[in-house]
């Protein structure tokens, strides 16, 4: 097989303007190459927007690094429409359009996968903010992009204060406490089958869970319960991912409650998931036959 291992100006190695984040493309390569050069295959990074690749020649492309997607979403979308005209792509653009946009939430909801209570705004105005504010009875709220990532464009809000200029539509959720009392949950799946779960956690004085900001991780055996949660939530896709990122937190009564469900291009934690680089090259095997 020869793959492509999409990625992105600000993270393919020898960039000038790398991310500060970029060492967890450089995790995700040492756990992935390995298990390629194995077996005879090859694994190519090439950055999404590069005019020159001839995607013919790859046997699949799958979105890895792509952590600019969200400052030129519609160009991200015709690329990935370009890739996969020529080869497979995963996940499928399908999945990815539907999970671009944080409204996927609804669908999930509806299938009964239990999130965190939310207004949906065109444009969170001051008004719209003091609105959501009462209908949660909360004195902490957290502004989020409808479409974004790694907490870009996010702002924690408190009641009485002055709302920052937010001119996307966003999500307005209240805070949830849990996320700075124990951290965020996330569940790596690949075809399907767990991989590895992990907790998250904020620097002191921060709520934001990315490693950017301070985050840390470490692995963590999850519960019966809190795995079956997070499985829910992978069988409410009316398509099953080639790779998936469950990010959940704890409710009041102790239930986990989805933050999102990560399709697009999540980092996938493999220094919490030793066995990552071979399940990831076993389930994209046959998923090409």
């Amino acid at each position: 097989m020869r793959i492509a291992f999409l990625a992105c100006p600000t993270t393919v190695p020898g960039s000038p303007i790398r991310r500060a984040d970029a060492h967890e493309h450089d995790q995700m390569m040492d756990a992935l190459l390995p298990a390629f050069v194995a077996a005879g295959d090859r694994l190519d990074v090439v950055s999404w927007d590069d005019p020159a690749p001839d995607w013919a020649q790859y046997d699949a492309a799958f979105i890895g690094t792509t952590w600019d997607y969200q400052h030129r979403y519609a160009d991200f979308l015709v690329a990935l429409a370009a890739i996969e005209a020529k080869t497979r792509l995963y996940n499928p653009l399908g999945l990815v359009t539907w999970n671009g946009d944080k409204r996927y939430l609804l669908d999930l909801e509806a299938q009964g996968v239990r999130l965190i209570p939310t207004v949906w705004a065109d444009r969170a105005t001051p008004e719209v903010v003091a609105a959501a504010f009462n209908r949660f009875g909360c004195d902490s709220m957290v502004a989020k992009r409808q479409v974004g990532a790694g907490a870009e464009g996010q702002h924690r809000l408190k009641r009485g204060e002055a709302v920052p200029d937010m001119p996307e539509p966003m999500m307005l959720q209240p805070f949830m406490p849990a996320i700075v009392a124990e951290g965020e949950y996330s569940f790596v799946f690949i075809g399907g089958m767990f991989s590895h779960a992990l907790l998250k956690v904020a620097a002191t004085g921060d709520y934001r869970i990315q490693s950017i900001y301070g985050g840390v991780e470490h692995a963590v055996e999850p519960s019966p319960a809190d795995l079956a949660a997070a499985q829910a939530t992978l069988a409410a896709c009316k398509t099953e991912p080639l790779y998936a990122r469950v990010d959940m937190v704890r409710g009041a009564d102790g239930g986990l409650c989805l933050m999102e469900l990560e399709l697009v291009e999540p980092f996938l934690y493999p220094l919490q998931g030793p066995n990552l680089g071979p399940l990831f090259h076993q389930a994209l095997k046959a998923r090409l036959g």
